[in-house]
């Protein structure tokens, strides 16, 4: 920090602390105010522009410091000026104080507390970006947190110092005469029965609702100036309170909220029940990897006392098993089972016509329209291909392809390092492919700890996948002798890989075409955009699962589900906020990698002060007893606290394992907890207590043991 911003702390402190050190909050008290109401009522009445600017003064100087007392001035400027002159004085008193408080964080606060805050501030940001002037206008208008909170928030944005001006004057407006109102009428207070009065009851009341009545007028103007292009469509009636457009895990889930408390849905899927999960990801992909392990196991039989085992892998029966895992989880969603439920399933292909008005078109080439309150796009998300010159010419798969496979291919290029990519590479390396994993990043699974990149590259290569990292996709070729290549760059030198099949993994994008979302000015950037309440521009529009983001995983689409069913059917009355606060999340390598909260290298990222607590699995009775001693549990917590911020857990069942931490930190359990919890003996699970034990000792009393081991010296008759 420079000498000039220490010397601006430094008085900011001084006055605070002199404000505190000689009590002069007693002078902001409305007892003090009420004491001396008629003094100061005769000295405003002989002195107005005195007494009018140096209350003015004072109420800029507690709102740009941020002292207590901004509230109980405001009512007193009620008591003293009356609600026309207390109005005025307090309007601009407050926005330009408030001003003042945003531009002293700005300069002096802001590194400093984005280092610390970031996470925090995460939503103040996002909501300065997608809505600017109007969210601040709408923090001021509807008081969700403190009047001092926001300017120092504000500080922290880039929003300019003149629109934070005015934007405040205008949206702290009706507040402040509501204040002031209160204020005139506790000058009227001469008696108990003053206390009673009508117009004290009426202001008290108008502070308590004007909140809420405030926030309704925000919502209802934003809505007319969304609404007002379609407002001649809106009918009278409605065929439907909610149509959902998908059935994967976000359509299913909702579909089944909706129907469980007896609204009348709708669910609208144009190819496949059960989405992306059950047809082409989840599902699919654990019956393959179950199979590889089962290969890997048999192949290294050995490691288990087994002398020889063999197996023949007949990849044409591998991939049926799969399908037949598919086919009997298929029943858990199939239309069948949801009308059971109350949903009226259509298979067809829905778009959004109006705000209100579903077309949907049948395979048989009929359309028909419903109306309907309310409509969730749950339309997931689809491969992305990455547009390589020739890779059209050669052919490729990708995730939602592959299970069409009948015959292996004996030469399998993977384009992708992340999940998907790992995963698939591994299996196909273990059923005796050989396999070749392009990543053009420095590391595979990048958004994961350095060792644990390092750590899934060396299981890979174990099982005999090449994995190439650093090396960029260029092109695709076929040669005249019918053989296929993609040709890599890798340090400024270009070569070819040959393959039989190609498969690409390179991430989702969001299916957003086709469902009238550009023609009703739905805003899309990768994925729908929505708000807190997965809501879009439209408030009776809402999204989930993949296509609204932020996360590609089939539980958060279930979990945004309830959100938006809820909001969609009840909104009218009450939101709720989708709470990201605690999402886990594995990657189905062998050993495998789970996680939740912050790792090592998003602490660092958002500079968020942590301490690690790490148990190697490798000392584990059951991982030793299972040989599947290697991998380990790493906790990161608050510096000198118990409470959990993030878990990576690198091994076998990590998945399972880690169900134990996401409860804790969903409801606030400390390490202190697992470690006093009973784990059955022998089993994974006690990883997660063991982790617990190494953070206890490192964090043992030391000067009380010591004390402690002189007491049981002193009983021993030691010296």
């Amino acid at each position: 920090m420079s000498k000039k911003k220490l010397l601006i702390v430094a008085l900011l402190v001084a006055l605070v602390v002199a404000f505190f050190a000689f009590d002069l909050g007693r002078f902001l008290s409305l007892g003090y105010i009420k004491s001396r109401q008629a003094e100061f009522t005769m000295l405003a009445a002989d002195r107005p522009w005195l007494v009018g600017g140096a209350f003015f003064a004072i109420y800029i100087a507690v709102c740009a410091l941020s002292l207590p007392g901004a509230a109980i001035m405001t009512l007193a400027a009620g008591a003293i000026f009356g609600l026309v002159n207390g109005t005025v004085i307090v309007s601009f008193a407050s926005a330009i104080g408030a001003t003042l408080a945003m531009l002293v964080s700005r300069y002096v606060l802001r590194d400093s507390v984005q280092s610390k805050f970031g996470a925090r501030l995460a939503d103040i940001d996002k909501g300065i970006e997608r809505e600017g002037a109007f969210y601040l206008f709408t923090l001021r208008l509807v008081p969700i947190f403190p009047f001092f909170l926001i300017n120092l928030l504000m500080g922290l944005t880039r929003m300019k110092a003149w629109t934070f001006y005015w934007v405040s004057q205008i949206g702290m407006l009706a507040g402040t005469i509501v204040y002031v109102n209160a204020g005139t009428q506790l000058a009227k207070i001469e008696s108990l029965k003053g206390i009673l009065s009508p117009g004290l009851i009426g202001s008290f009341v108008l502070l308590g609702v004007f909140p809420l009545i405030a926030k309704k007028i925000v919502d209802i103007v934003k809505a007319r100036r969304v609404y007002a292009k379609w407002a001649h469509l809106k009918p009278r009636s409605y065929d439907r309170n909610l149509v959902v457009i998908g059935a994967g895990a976000a359509g299913l889930v909702t579909a089944y909220i909706g129907a469980a408390v007896k609204a009348k849905v709708t669910l609208v899927e144009s190819h496949k029940m059960g989405g992306d999960c059950l047809n082409y990801g989840c599902v699919p992909s654990k019956a393959l990897i179950k199979t590889a392990t089962l290969a890997r196991q048999i192949r290294h039989s050995q490691d288990y006392g087994i002398a020889r085992a063999e197996a023949t892998i007949d990849f044409a029966q591998v991939m049926e098993r799969v399908a037949g895992v598919v086919r009997a989880v298929e029943p858990h969603d199939s239309v069948e089972r949801y009308t059971g439920l109350g949903v009226d399933v259509v298979i067809g292909r829905a778009k959004i016509t109006s705000p209100w008005h579903v077309e949907i078109t049948k395979d048989d080439g009929s359309k028909h329209t419903l109306a309907t309150r309310s409509i969730v796009i749950a339309t997931g998300a689809a491969p992305f291909v990455p547009p390589l010159p020739g890779i059209d010419d050669v052919g490729y798969l990708t995730s939602d392809t592959l299970w069409g496979l009948r015959e292996q291919p004996k030469r399998l290029v993977v384009l992708g390092g992340g999940p998907i990519g790992c995963e698939l590479a591994q299996s196909f390396a273990r059923l005796g492919s050989a396999v070749t994993q392009i990543e053009m990043l420095p590391r595979i699974m990048i958004r994961e700890d350095e060792e644990v990149s390092a750590f899934a590259k060396k299981a890979l290569e174990h099982d005999g996948v090449r994995v190439l990292t650093n090396h960029k996709a260029l092109r695709c070729e076929r040669r005249a002798d019918g053989t296929k290549a993609i040709v890599v760059e890798s340090g400024g030198q270009q070569s070819a890989i040959e393959f039989d099949v190609l498969l690409c993994a390179v991430g989702r994008s969001a299916r957003l075409k086709g469902f009238g979302l550009e023609e009703l000015g739905i805003p899309v950037n990768k994925t729908v955009q929505v708000n807190e309440f997965l809501e879009t521009n439209f408030p009776n529009i809402l999204a989930a699962g993949d296509v609204a983001g932020p996360y590609q995983f089939t539980h958060t689409a279930a979990h945004q589900a309830w959100y938006a069913s809820v909001n969609a059917l009840f909104g009218t009355f009450k939101k709720f906020k989708a709470d990201y606060s605690v999402i886990p999340w594995a990657t189905f390598i062998d050993p495998e990698v789970a996680r939740v909260g912050l790792n090592e290298q998003e602490a660092k990222e958002k500079n968020i002060a942590y301490e690690v607590t790490r148990y190697g699995i490798d000392d584990l009775d059951r991982a030793i007893a299972d040989s599947a001693a290697e991998g380990w549990v790493k906790v990161l917590t608050v510096p000198g606290k118990d409470r959990i911020l993030g878990v990576t857990i690198v091994g076998v069942h990590a998945g399972d394992l880690l169900a134990e931490y996401v409860l804790a930190m969903k409801h606030g359990l400390g390490l202190n907890k697992i470690l006093g919890t009973i784990h059955t003996y022998p089993t994974l699970a006690e990883a997660n207590k063991y982790a617990a034990g190494e953070w206890k000792r490192a964090h043992q009393p030391v000067k009380l043991l010591e004390w402690v081991a002189r007491l049981h010296a002193w009983r021993r008759g030691a010296a």
